[in-house]
């Protein structure tokens, strides 16, 4: 039995210098664009069992899938008003900067908006330019209720020449089917009340002028917006469905654990070589050498 002896000093000893195994594992790099417009206002979300906004909720499943990530991932912000995404910071690592990533986003609010439009197609496709053009490509997480304001004609949408799937992503759906009132406030963020239907545009009188750039017809209804309610909001998870359809993006609801699925979806994962540090695997095969003398 000397041999086994020697086996387990000499496993002992080898821990000593350190060792390590290289392998390959799943790590994430995302850039998460929050939308910040008025409809994400709407109280219709649950997270962990309160009845919140949509932005608070999507906050809060945002803090628990990131911290979820394995460490070595990274996650930047940024945020969509208006007809575009503007990036509040390039993604960091996860672990290292898991202090400054829930700070940040517990800043992000509608505070931030500079306009009262909503132009989720134009968004989208800014959000796509911006991960396009960051090192390494990373991938998309555009969280939205898909409510565009001015509404769409279904037969005068916006054309854009990106080719789907140039970068990999996930449109994540907030707020529930059914329309609520959009609560109205100042530029303070007080509350005002809710918008009424003559305070809202009902169509969208400025689009018949712009380049419609031969842009297939589709359904009025997937687009979700009806004529005389658009001061109400609900999810168009039709239309995010259609924009990730036709974005070469998959669509995930909020609810759920469907945005912690998202960040770790294999489709978007990256294989990172790791350094396995082995020295608690000789420790227990010098105790089990030990073990049968």
């Amino acid at each position: 039995m000397k041999w086994l002896l020697l086996a387990a000093a000499l496993a002992l000893a080898a821990t000593f210098v350190r060792p390590t195994w290289t392998v390959d594992r799943p790590r994430f790099e995302h850039v998460v664009v929050l939308d910040v417009t008025q409809s994400m206002n709407v109280q219709d979300e649950v997270f962990g069992g309160q009845t919140m906004s949509r932005l608070d909720a999507a906050k809060g499943a945002l803090r628990q899938a990131v911290e979820a990530l394995p460490c070595g991932s990274k996650v930047g912000w940024a945020i969509f008003t208006e007809y575009r995404a503007y990036l509040l910071f390039t993604p960091v690592e996860v672990c290292a900067h898991r202090a400054e990533l829930r700070s940040s986003l517990a800043r992000i609010d509608s505070r931030m908006a500079w306009s009262g439009n909503s132009e989720v197609a134009k968004g989208l496709h800014s959000a796509i330019g911006i991960a396009r053009q960051l090192p390494g490509t990373p991938s998309l997480v555009f969280v939205t209720d898909g409510h565009e304001a001015p509404p769409l004609d279904p037969n005068q949408r916006p054309a854009f020449d990106d080719k789907p799937g140039e970068v990999a992503g996930v449109i994540v759906g907030v707020g529930a089917l059914k329309p609520s009132p959009i609560p109205k406030r100042d530029a303070l963020g007080q509350p005002l009340g809710f918008w009424a239907a003559d305070d809202v545009a009902q169509t969208n009188p400025h689009q018949p002028n712009r380049d419609l750039g031969g842009r297939d017809e589709v359904p009025a209804a997937s687009l979700g917006a009806t004529r005389g309610s658009e001061h109400l909001s609900s999810q168009r998870e039709g239309y995010l469905r259609l924009l990730a359809g036709e974005n070469g993006l998959a669509y995930a609801s909020l609810r759920g654990d469907g945005l912690a699925a998202a960040l770790r979806a294999p489709a978007l994962s990256r294989p990172v070589q790791t350094d396995v540090d082995l020295r608690n695997a000789l420790a227990a095969l010098a105790l089990v050498l030990l073990l049968a003398q």
